[in-house]
């Protein structure tokens, strides 16, 4: 079935309100923590194919996203890069879209009213972006995870801060604007980002998807286990095993906990109705030593092994 640019599955499920839980990559999904966390959502649901672009080349550089070529029942096959849709059934009154987004290098204003189109047709009633960025946390810390509701701070959801530290003004990606022509729709547009530390960058940050994954269990009421995983500890704890043989990468993270805990407590204060002390302007910034960059470096390919 055509909607537009996408070719759906046919007959075409009849979905209850549909949710939809997005990935955008690679932008602004550090540590995989988006499309990671989907990916296991799908696997415990036993998400189904629902539909992706009829020719994902038009918007996609394959010398820049790669194909992979894989064999199923001894037959080799090529995966092509594309905006990937599944659907699960949901235990109430809404069912789940998952989609996978991939960041274009081509016709992005066509790209963008493609997804506007087939999401509209599928009468979707929020549009959910998760995924992750670096920032100056310690690991030795719960992850947090920043959430806006149509673009405003989110309040009230267990494990979500709606503060930030300031306006963010810089470069970004042009598939926001997916959300913002929902939002003029009618349609809520919720972001969800976990806040890593900057100083290790891992391939696939289980950590992070875990805390992800608890932030969803808590506005979509999962079953535990999909937040469970023996993985999500050993990665930092073999961080914090080789961070003790470097004195000044364990001063930066020492100065992390410490800035952490302040802005922890001051958040705890808005929270009760007092208004805090503004922050210092070492506070503001904590500066990355240059003399540390090599060994956090060898920290990141350390907890890139073996995933």
């Amino acid at each position: 079935m055509r909607i537009g640019k996408f070719e759906l599955v046919e007959p075409l499920p009849e979905l209850r309100n549909p949710h939809v839980i997005a990935s955008l990559t690679p932008w602004i999904d550090a540590g995989s923590v988006g499309s990671l966390s989907i990916e296991r959502i799908e696997r415990f649901m036993d998400a189904e194919e629902l539909g992706k672009l009829a020719t994902p080349g038009t918007y996609f550089d394959f010398t820049r996203y790669r194909p992979i070529v894989y064999y199923e029942d001894g037959e080799r096959r090529m995966k092509i890069p594309n905006a990937d849709m599944r659907f699960a059934r949901g235990d109430f009154d809404h069912d789940f879209i998952f989609l996978h987004m991939l960041e274009p290098h081509s016709f992005s204003e066509e790209y963008i009213e493609a997804l506007i189109e087939v999401l509209t047709h599928l009468n979707i009633k929020r549009f959910c972006r998760i995924g992750a960025m670096y920032d100056a946390v310690p690991h030795t810390r719960p992850l947090l995870v920043m959430g806006t509701l149509n673009g405003e701070p989110m309040e009230g959801v267990e494990g979500v801060t709606g503060n930030r530290r300031r306006p963010y003004q810089g470069p970004t990606s042009i598939m926001n604007m997916v959300g913002d022509r929902l939002v003029a729709q009618g349609v809520e547009s919720m972001m969800l980002m976990a806040r890593l530390p900057h100083y290790v960058e891992l391939e696939a940050d289980f950590a992070g998807r875990t805390k992800m994954l608890q932030v969803l269990r808590t506005l979509y009421n999962f079953p535990p286990e999909y937040a469970q995983s023996r993985r999500d500890t050993q990665q930092y704890e073999r961080v914090s095993s080789e961070m003790q043989r470097n004195p000044q990468v364990k001063s930066l993270v020492e100065r992390l906990e410490s800035d952490y805990d302040a802005r922890r407590g001051r958040q705890q204060q808005r929270d009760t109705g007092i208004e805090p002390k503004p922050e210092t302007p070492e506070e503001q910034q904590t500066p990355l030593p240059p003399s540390v960059e090599q060994f956090l470096g060898e920290l990141g390919n350390l907890g890139n092994e073996n995933n």
